[in-house]
């Protein structure tokens, strides 16, 4: 059975590898940009938790604008 524990050092290598770069870093929480090929800009934070619940990560993916997990 696959794992559903994710945590935030996970979620922030999938989204450097996806084209986010690292813009800082506030106590736990990573900062991270994308300006897409339209010049929109999105920013995202990630808490660099060991385990993040399902509904924050879906709310990640909600300001990424990816697919629904």
């Amino acid at each position: 059975m696959p794992t559903t524990d994710f945590s935030g050092r996970d979620n922030a290598k999938v989204l450097l590898k996806h084209g986010y770069e690292l813009q800082g870093r506030t106590g736990s929480h990573l900062q991270l940009r994308e300006e897409t090929d339209t010049g929109e800009v999105r920013n995202v934070t990630v808490p660099m938790y060991d385990r993040i619940d399902v509904s924050l990560l879906q709310n990640i993916a909600d300001h990424c604008r990816c697919e629904r997990l």
